[in-house]
């Protein structure tokens, strides 16, 4: 402050450039002081607030009864008091989340693991696999011809046996045979999640089928393998085994279905191809006894060959006559007797020829139209006879082909007998339902504490 009050004229004799260098530095020694000035004060409110606070502290020990004031409050090294946090204590809403995880997620897995453990009953399992198989070699009904194939692919067979195991049908049919009531409903008084119940209805039990019968089916190779679950290993072998005999029925069922429907449209055609028989041969039997004739191809046989006959004797005669002519007198009785005698074969000639209608005016049918008519029916009843046996051979065929076995199963797993039990999965139906109740529960904290920040 003392710089600044200092005089700011010099001696005149100085000179004027050395007077403009010093102005700056007077600017920066005055910027310097103003500063030092500012952090005197600053320093000085500080020791008054840190006085100000021993004081309090002072106060606020004397009242506590502490022996050192210095020791009741934390201070840095400025002297200034450092601010103390509050030691983490539980809230109501920890206590909450504990709680909830306890009764929810512990206590629900502890009743199943004890379920598991002391009240399910033990299950065996009994697997079989098969197949449907078809034989290779051609049926006569396919040689013949006459009548389509049965089937067309054993693999749409195995669908249907993969729909008709899991069909109330089978189920009923195992049920008449061996009581799966009462073999499922033993364990009921002490398991009832695994045992049915003992007055379950008919969808009661399929649907509890579901649960103990899985199928596992490979469409590539048209395989089914079938494993049965049962509270005792033979009841579970018994019952993999009928599921066998019942689709083996069924497979030969819908073999003989169609095998039947072959056999009738063949047994159509042979009654179709008999009464064509019949009609012709009919018609061949009025054909005779209307014209009297038994068979008109040996009837004309005959009669050309007495033509040819006569026309050998004419060619004889006129042969004779001539040579008479040549020799003897016109009166001579043998030219005569000659000339009458090719009259007679001429007229006996015209007379065979009028039975032909010929260019004659003989009465009734022409026998070129009896013959004709003949024709037409032998060709008739050759072709019936024909159709006959052709009928006749796809019959038999389709009857050798209803006696024998087209497609069967083939088991490449007999059904299998455990020795211990492998179910239920106590381990694996502990840990899916401690998962889907912890995370069940998870989800509700996560909801709660998301509401919570909302207000």
């Amino acid at each position: 402050m003392e710089e600044q009050e200092q005089p700011t004229s010099e001696p005149t004799d100085e000179p004027t450039g050395a007077t403009d260098g010093q102005a700056p530095n007077k600017r920066a020694r005055k910027r310097k002081a103003e500063q030092a000035e500012g952090s005197n004060r600053r320093n000085q409110r500080a020791r008054a607030r840190v006085k100000a606070a021993k004081a309090e502290d002072a106060a606020a020990a004397a009242q506590s009864g502490a022996a050192d004031p210095a020791d009741a409050a934390p201070r840095g090294r400025s002297g200034a008091v450092r601010a103390v946090a509050e030691p983490a204590r539980m809230k109501m809403r920890h206590w909450g989340v504990i709680l909830s995880f306890l009764l929810l997620v512990c206590a629900p897995s502890g009743v199943t693991w004890w379920y598991l453990e002391e009240r399910a009953a033990d299950q065996y399992a009994s697997t079989i696999g098969f197949s449907v198989r078809k034989e290779e070699m051609g049926s006569a009904v396919e040689v013949l011809g006459g009548i389509t194939g049965l089937s067309s692919d054993s693999s749409k067979d195995t669908d249907i046996l993969y729909e008709f195991i899991q069909s109330q049908k089978i189920v009923e049919l195992i049920d008449k045979r061996m009581d799966l009531r009462a073999l499922y409903s033993v364990p009921y008084h002490h398991d009832p999640v695994f045992a049915l119940k003992p007055d379950a209805s008919i969808e009661d039990l399929v649907a509890y089928w579901d649960r103990m019968v899985k199928i596992f089916y490979d469409g590539g190779n048209g395989l089914l393998e079938i494993r049965v679950n049962a509270f005792d290993a033979r009841d579970a072998q018994a019952i993999a085994a009928a599921i066998f005999e019942e689709s083996s029925l069924m497979i030969n069922r819908l073999s003989a279905i169609a095998r039947e429907d072959a056999t009738r449209y063949a047994k159509i055609e042979l009654d179709e191809a008999v009464q064509r028989l019949k009609e012709t041969r009919q018609a061949i039997t009025e054909f005779r006894n209307r014209a009297q004739i038994v068979d008109p191809n040996a009837d004309i046989q005959s009669q050309m060959g007495l033509l040819n006959t006569l026309q050998q004797q004419l060619a004889s005669a006129l042969i004779e006559l001539d040579l008479l002519k040549d020799t003897a007198r016109q009166t001579d009785p043998r030219i005569e007797q000659a000339t009458r005698k090719i009259a007679v074969i001429e007229a006996r000639i015209a007379d065979e020829r009028n039975k032909f209608s010929i260019g004659g005016s003989g009465g009734g049918e022409a026998f070129a139209t009896l013959v004709s008519e003949y024709e037409g029916l032998q060709v008739e009843r050759e072709f019936a006879e024909q159709s006959y046996l052709a009928a006749q051979s796809a019959y038999n065929g389709a009857r050798a082909e209803a006696q024998r076995q087209s497609r069967y199963l083939a088991a490449y797993v007999e059904p299998t007998l455990a020795e211990t039990a492998q179910y239920p999965q106590r381990l694996t139906l502990l840990g899916l339902v401690a998962l889907f109740i912890l995370v069940i529960w998870s989800i509700l904290v996560l909801v709660y504490y998301s509401i919570k920040d909302r207000r």
